[in-house]
């Protein structure tokens, strides 16, 4: 709660002035930029939420030019949602935000209690993705948790 209080309250504004995503925008971004283009059913059960929510969350990022609706690349039925240039844009200036803001706030951390507090973090979602039984995939495939 501390980490995500830290990023919504003044502490982010300081090293971030640009239009932020919402929390739900934000999440959802970064899961369909991790795993590629999703239909709402997937990520519903990606977030373990109804496809009512996802669909009143979407909708929302559609409105905004955030996501795109596509034709399953892969021939389904269903419709995916990718993310368009300027979502990509703004997870980006709204990741490089938060990691400036937790620069500055360890800034007078050594390197290695950076590093404990990187691998405590790991550890840390990779026993709550285990514990879930929902891994996040990763740029790497490995569906482990980064910190």
């Amino acid at each position: 709660m501390l980490l995500r209080r830290h990023a919504t309250m003044g502490s982010f504004r300081k090293f971030y002035s640009g239009d932020r995503l919402e929390r739900s925008a934000y999440v959802v971004l970064s899961r369909i930029e991790a795993e590629g283009p999703m239909s709402i059913g997937e990520l519903a059960d990606a977030f373990c939420l109804d496809t009512s929510t996802l669909n009143r969350q979407t909708a929302a990022m559609l409105r905004s030019g955030l996501l795109e609706r596509i034709p399953d690349p892969e021939g389904g039925l269903a419709r995916k949602l990718r993310i368009t240039p300027d979502g990509e844009r703004r997870l980006r200036a709204d990741r490089q935000g938060l990691v400036d803001c937790l620069g500055t706030t360890l800034g007078d951390w050594t390197r290695e209690e950076l590093a404990a507090f990187a691998a405590m973090l790991t550890r840390y979602n990779t026993a709550v993705e285990r514990t879930e039984g929902r891994p996040w995939p990763r740029h790497d495939g490995s569906g482990t948790a980064e910190a």
